[in-house]
Formats: C-alpha cells, structure tokens, sequence
C-alpha cells in the first residue's frame, strides 16, 4: 500500500497511526503540500482530482477520502477497529467517522490558518471547533459515567482514530483542550496503546500537565 502523506495532516496522521497499531506496512510518499503546493499539481490531479490529501494505493485500487481509507486499512489488517459486527455498534463508528469531518472543517481549518496561513474565517472555525470539543466531551463523559474509555465501546475503535489527531491538535488553531478533561483523559489512553507512533505537536504520553481527576465510571 502506498500513502500520498504529508507529516503535518492530522489526516494522513491518522493512516499512520492506524496502520501501525495494526502492523500494516505502508510505504510512505511524501507530498509537498506546503509550501510545494504539489496536490495541486496536474500529475497529482490525475491520481485525485479532488487534490486533496490522503490518498492510499493498493494495485489498482485508489482511495481518497481518511474515512474511506481507514476502514480499508482496518479491514485489511485490523477487524477490531471496525467493532463488533453489530448494526448499533456499525452506526456508532460511522457517526463518528462522519463527525471527523466537522472536525477537520473547524479545528483543522484553523490550524491551517494559523500555521499555514491558509484563508480562513478564524472566529467563525474557533467557535465551531471549540462546539465540536464540547459535543465530544459530552460523549466521552457519558461513555465514562457507562464505564466505557472509548466513543464506541469499552475498546477503540475507527471512531477514536478518526476523531483523535484534530482534537489533539486544537492548540495549534487557538483552541484550547484545558477544558476538556474527558478527551485529555481519552487522548492518553490512545497514546498509551501499544504501537501508537508520534507525529510533530502529538507525543506519547508527554503533557506536563498532572492527570485530569477521573470522572464517575473510573477507578
């Protein structure tokens, strides 16, 4: 499988992340997609039209949606992160790969505001995302208060790789998580797992901050 990747894409990130933490071997192509601009490109245009990244090769297979692409890596490699074969559990991870997308549209746009000085209305994308933050800490919350760490279930899932890069990365665009102490608990979780791997601005287990105070539901 070949990944059309770009370090800093909380995107392509979370191809990465999940192709390691089920031993997926990707080889990795690099696409300089700032300041290059290869995406683009008319030769990038005629592997995706849409010019956007990911992008994942497998023969003669191409697809071009993160959504997409993780639930062709985890059926490929890892059947887990589908979650159990249940309509209730399908519909969760769906709604939550859905969800990935209103996230990317915020926090991920204001990020590339701030750090790529790409255009953006970045009152309007902050609010949205700090929305976005609480909607998931909400869902968190009440999947702890069940005593379940995870947004669909008592294991991760799709749902938490999907929704996992932008809310770690929220900061980069303004956005604090300090709030928010049911995703830095969540997100620590995620980082822990064996075979996470790092990308610039999310590490293992590295905040200086002390641990959020468990909510009911934990030990």
């Amino acid at each position: 499988m070949i990944l059309y990747d770009y370090i800093l894409s909380p995107d392509c990130y979370k191809i990465r992340l999940l192709a390691a933490l089920t031993g997926q071997r990707l080889t990795l192509q690099a696409v300089d997609y700032h300041p290059g601009g290869e995406h683009r490109s008319a030769a990038f245009r005629m592997l995706n039209p849409a010019g956007t990244i990911p992008v994942l090769q497998d023969g003669a297979l191409i697809l071009t949606e993160s959504a997409a692409i993780l639930t062709y890596v985890a059926a490929m490699s890892g059947p887990d992160w589908l979650g159990e074969d249940s309509p209730q559990m399908r519909g969760q991870v769906a709604q939550w790969l859905a969800f990935a997308h209103r996230l990317s549209a915020s926090i991920g746009k204001a990020r590339s505001h701030d750090m790529l000085q790409q255009p953006a209305d970045i009152n309007a994308c902050r609010r949205a995302g700090v929305a976005c933050l609480q909607e998931l800490e909400s869902a968190l919350t009440e999947q702890r208060l069940m005593g379940f760490g995870y947004l669909a279930g008592a294991r991760p899932t799709l749902a938490d790789i999907a929704c996992f890069p932008h809310a770690m990365l929220a900061p980069d665009g303004g956005i604090s998580t300090d709030p928010y102490p049911a995703i830095r608990l969540w997100t620590r979780s995620l980082r822990a797992l064996p075979g996470f791997i790092e990308m610039p601005g999310i590490h293992r287990l590295h905040e200086l901050k002390p641990e959020p105070i468990g909510t009911a539901g934990q030990d």
